[in-house]
């Protein structure tokens, strides 16, 4: 963001030098011209930040899905009333070393 914002000010500032040059002789020229140009190069560097336009495809066009019919099945294995079961049978949130395997 922060380099962003160091290449607008570049873009900026021959401009901004040509108004100070021409403006008021007591100098204050350069302050009506800070605010908005400043909040819009604030506004642009954001825009440009958090959109990516430059950087964005189209996932619709760039990208190819091969899709296959959806298969399975469903099997009713039982049925759970109430909260007098708090867990599910065979459970293993404390046992993570037979739940994760180590990638070869």
């Amino acid at each position: 963001m922060i380099p962003l914002l160091i290449g607008l000010a570049g873009l900026v500032q021959p401009h901004l030098a040509q108004v100070l040059a021409s403006s008021d002789s007591d100098g204050t020229g350069w302050l009506l011209l800070a605010g908005p140009t400043g909040g819009a190069a604030i506004y642009w560097a954001l825009f440009r930040y958090y959109r990516n336009t430059d950087k964005s495809h189209q996932f619709e066009r760039e990208t190819l899905i091969q899709s296959q019919p959806v298969t399975g099945g469903d099997a009713k294995v039982g049925e759970v009333h109430g909260t007098k079961r708090t867990s599910i049978e065979g459970n293993n949130v404390r046992k993570h070393r037979e739940r994760v395997q180590r990638v070869q």
